[in-house]
This record gives C-alpha cells, structure tokens and sequence, in this order.
C-alpha cells in the first residue's frame, strides 16, 4: 500500500498533456545520448555499442525504480577514467563484474538507508576530483582530435601525455578539420538553434563532410572498432569466482561511490530546477538494479547525468515516463540506424568529449575555493592533482582523510577553557574571564567557562587547561558547561578523569549541561559518581550551593572579594544576600 501512495506520488496529476510533455523531452533527450553514449564508451575503453545498451537499459530501470522524477541515467563523463583503468588492469570482462558489484553495493546503500551520508562528503573533494576528472578525459580526447597514430592509451595521464608528444608529428589535417567542424556546430547550433541537440547536428555535419569529401582519410568507429550491430546483446550471467570478487572489491566499491554522488548531486539539481524532492534511498536501490541487471546485457557502469537531466526538465518533462521514452528512442535508433554510426569519425567524438570535459569542470568553484586560501583550497588541490597524476581512490580517500583531519583540527580550537568570576559592574553578575586576576580571585572556589564540542580531538587540551589552573586545590571546582553541544567518549574520559582526582579533596559541580552531554555522563555512570545535586540549571544556584560549602576559617581575612558574600565571610557582618541567576 505504501508503494502504491510512493507510485501515485510521483505521477500526481499526470494526464494526456503530461504524455505529450514526456514524449518530446523524452526524444530529444534521447537523441542527445546517442552520441554521449558512444563516446563515453569509446573513451572507457570499450566498444561503443556498450554505452548505448547502457543508455537504454539503465536509463530505462533508473527512471522506473529511482527515487527522482526527473532523473536521467546512463553513461557518464565521470566514471570515464575509473572504467578505462579497470578495462586496461582486469579486462573487459572483470568490468562487467565489477559493475555488477557495484550495483548490490549502491542497492545495499539504499537498503540501510545510506542516501543522506553522501552530503558529507566535502565540497573541495568532490570539485577537487570532478575537475581532475575533466582533466584527464580533455587531455585523453586530444589524440583523437588531431588524428594521431601510434599512440599507445595508458592507464595513467602523464603517461598519456607522453604518447602525445611522442606523436606529435603524426598529425592527421584531416581529422583535425574534421573534429574543428564538429567543434563550432556543437557550439553555435544551441546559439542559432536553441531546440536543436548542438552534439547530435555535429556528429552528422562532420560525418557527412567526411565521408563525401575525404572518406578513409580519418579513422571512424567502424574502423577501429568494427561494425556496430543493429541489435541488443544476449542475456549473460557472467563466470566469476571468489577470487575475482575480492580483486574487484575495490574498483566496484569506487564505481559504487562515485555513482552514489552524481546521481544524488543530479538529483538535487532537478530538485532546485522544479521545485520538488527526491528520495535519496529510494534512488540509490534504483541505482543498484540498474547497474546489477545493465551487465547482464553487456551494458558498463551507469548513474544519473545532470546535464540529460536538465535538459529532460528543460524541455517539459512531467515524470520518470520521460526516461523511460528517452530509453526506447535510443533503441529504436540503434535498431534502424545502427550501420550508419559505424561511418562516424572518431574526430567528430573528441569535441564532444572535450565539451563535456569543459561543462563538468567546475572551473569557476575550483578557482573561488581555490582563491579564499583556506585549508579548504588545500583539500581541494591534493584531491585534484591526486586525481590526476595517480587514480581517483588514492585522490578520495586521502582527500577525505586530509578533510577530516582539518575538520578535527578545527573542531578542536573550538573548544576554550577559561577561568571565570562574575562581574559585579553588571547588572546580572555576568560571569567574565577579565575579572580573574591575581589580586582577585578566590583561593577555594575555581570557576570554568567551557565552550565548544569535547571530543577526541580537544579532550587533552580541555584537561590540561584545568589541571594546569588549578594546581592550588580549590575546595570546589564549577564547570559552566552550556556551551558544550556534544560529548564523545574520549571527552567523558578526560572530564572523569578530572572528576575523579578532585573529588579526593573537593567537591566538582555543573551548571547548565545540555542533554547530549547528560545522557552521555547517564550511561557511563559519571552523572551518577558526580551526584544529581551537584548539577544545576543556573551559574548562580551553583554559586550559592559553592559558597555554602567553603572551607570558612579560610575565608577569614580574605581580600580577594571574588563573589559578593566575600565582605561578610572575611569578617563583616555582611551575609548571603540575594540569590543570584547568571548567565549559563
């Protein structure tokens, strides 16, 4: 029954009108991912046939099952470098498995309900590695470019750029007029033609131009990959061992990842383009079957693209139906006009990669990240050169180690202890650090403002910041702890081993503890050993309860006159007086 609500929900008020919306979003859509989908392949490592049964089976699954309406999925520019490193060490057949893995990793994730973890992934580590990602596809399409031979693919960028150089000389006129053609269609068509997919007039001007004028001159996919055939693979469970998968574990796990990221990041993008919200979940198990049933068919790794999501919104897209068109288009085409894909050059595919590589580059919040000069750039330039130079595992996860790392660092200079006394010149008696000095400040009763989250990271510094104030024994020691937000088990450790050594000689008192503090001090039993009258809502009750516990033969004398009853406990007759509410 729940289903069914979750059903109706994403078709509410869904008509004949909403169809026709769907249907042409879903072809132009559609026609847009040919050309995406061959070229992500071909630049993967595969055959481009494999990008287009991924554009039709995941794009169709990922609109049925995930949990955003107008999500589109497929092949995209950011699983490029991780396919191609996998296809190159473990083979084609090793992708397929990994892929598949893949797909029970992000349908777990969703499962256990692990769609919302993925925002705390860092804004440096996600532009530091999309744009490193750019990078690499840019750099990996300039062979292509400019037609040239003997140039050998590898698995790392510097290498890479070494086959370029290397090669320099083999440059092919052709290729290269044909791929500068391609460039300024795809650029000036959503110019002149707004309506027109720029990609799809591109491929077709090129290839045309190609073939009439100048054919066997540049290498096409047919060429170098062979025919493309006019049908859908075969249904096939792959052979794999225990072996395979604990060799895969890794690279499934990183496509699992990083598919996890785009395809929410895309989904909030549609969001903020319509207004709605999507079921992060509910998009990860859609996710997940997409990608453990796509290789069954030969299909590689696939996610939600933002850029054929905006464009589904862009033009009227109504609900996942759209996808679903968008899926069917494409192999309708691959049915009908399979033969004449295998004529297209693969000068025409390197532009349209390169733009791709261009719009996914996140130029301008890599350059505000990297201009505020923060550890936030410094996160953000590791992430991107490791990216590039090594291998998107290495780059996440030391990118995220360095974030965490900042973030503790960070955290922990939160965390202020300072010794305290009240202000009589306020009209509240607000307690203030200025008000210590050594010619006033009670030798019995120690006053602490704690502020700041104490977790493992500021937990030593929190006791050594009253261990080392407090080495005169005081009779009491107050800790104002009401800006405490959070305590972990590290922090309750230190804060017990205070408590303990105190309480041999004097008596520790709270004020103002939040709940998340208690709760923690209830379960380890400190709240218990500390002692429920000895917690307070209020500075000021704590005060009053202090007092009433000096040591007053030592008051006698006193010149300190640290708290109000002072005069009158050093031998006035001045006595307890009003009863005060400080500030916690």
């Amino acid at each position: 029954m729940q289903y069914k609500l979750r059903f109706k929900g994403r078709y509410s008020n869904y008509s004949i009108r909403s169809l026709q919306r769907d249907i042409i979003s879903g072809i132009v859509v559609g026609v847009i991912a040919i050309p995406l989908g061959m070229a992500f392949a071909i630049a993967s490592g595969v055959k481009p046939e494999y990008g287009i049964y991924t554009t039709i089976i995941a794009g169709i699954l990922i609109s049925l099952l995930g949990g955003s309406r107008y999500q589109i999925g497929g092949p995209t520019g950011a699983f490029i470098p991780i396919l191609f490193g996998i296809v190159m060490t473990y083979g084609l057949d090793n992708l397929l498995i990994a892929g598949f893995m893949a797909g029970i990793i992000l349908f777990l994730m969703g499962i256990f309900k692990l769609g919302s973890l993925i925002k705390f992934i860092p804004k440096p580590v996600t532009i530091g590695f999309t744009s490193g990602i750019a990078v690499i596809i840019f750099a990996g399409q300039i062979p292509n470019f400019l037609g040239l031979t003997g140039v050998v693919q590898h698995e790392y960028f510097l290498e890479n750029i070494y086959e370029i150089i290397g090669n320099i000389g083999t440059i092919n006129l052709f290729s290269l007029f044909t791929a500068a053609i391609c460039l300024v269609t795809v650029l000036y068509t959503p110019k002149l033609f707004p309506k027109i997919p720029g990609p799809l007039i591109g491929l077709i001007v090129s290839t045309l131009i190609a073939s009439f004028f100048y054919p066997n001159h540049v290498a096409t996919i047919g060429s170098t990959f062979g025919e493309i055939p006019s049908n859908l693979p075969h249904f096939n469970i792959p052979d794999f061992s225990i072996g395979q998968v604990q060799k895969l574990i890794g690279p499934a796990f990183v496509i699992a990842m990083l598919g996890a990221i785009e395809s929410l990041l895309s989904a909030v993008v549609a969001d903020g383009m319509t207004s709605t919200k999507h079921n992060s979940n509910k998009e990860l198990i859609g996710q997940g079957i997409a990608n453990m049933i796509t290789p069954l068919f030969g299909g590689i790794p696939a996610t939600g693209a933002i850029a054929r999501t905006a464009t589904n919104i862009k033009n009227g897209a109504a609900s996942p139906i759209s996808g679903v068109i968008h899926g069917i288009v494409v192999l309708i085409i691959l049915v009908l006009f399979a033969p004449y894909a295998s004529k297209i050059p693969l000068a025409s595919m390197a532009p349209i990669l390169m733009i791709v590589a261009w719009n996914m580059s996140e130029r301008h919040v890599f350059l505000h990240l990297l201009k505020t000069k923060t550890e936030d750039s410094l996160v953000l330039v590791v992430t991107f050169l490791l990216t590039v130079f090594f291998n998107l595992t290495l780059a996440v996860e030391l990118g995220l180690i360095l974030a965490v790392i900042i973030f503790i660092k960070r955290m922990s200079d939160m965390m202020v202890t300072t010794k305290v006394l009240p202000n009589p010149r306020n009209r509240l008696e607000k307690v203030e650090p200025q008000m210590v000095t050594d010619s006033h400040d009670c030798p019995q009763i120690s006053i602490f403002n704690v502020e700041g989250p104490l977790f493992f990271g500021a937990a030593q510094t929190f006791e050594q910041s009253i261990m080392n104030t407090i080495h005169y024994r005081p009779k009491v020691l107050l800790l104002r702890m009401g800006k405490v937000p959070f305590i972990d088990t590290t922090g309750e450790s230190m804060l017990s081993s205070i408590v303990r050594d105190f309480s041999k000689h004097g008596i520790v008192i709270l004020s103002g503890v939040n709940e998340q503090p208690k709760k923690v001090l209830r379960k380890t039993g400190l709240y218990q050993f500390i002692g429920e009258d000895h917690f307070f809502e209020h500075t000021g009750e704590a005060i009053d309860f202090a007092i009433l516990h000096l040591n007053k033969d030592k008051c006698l004398g006193c010149k300190h006159f640290a708290f109000r009853e002072c005069e009158g406990l050093s031998g006035a007759t001045k006595t307890i007086e009003d009863r005060r509410v400080y500030s916690t």
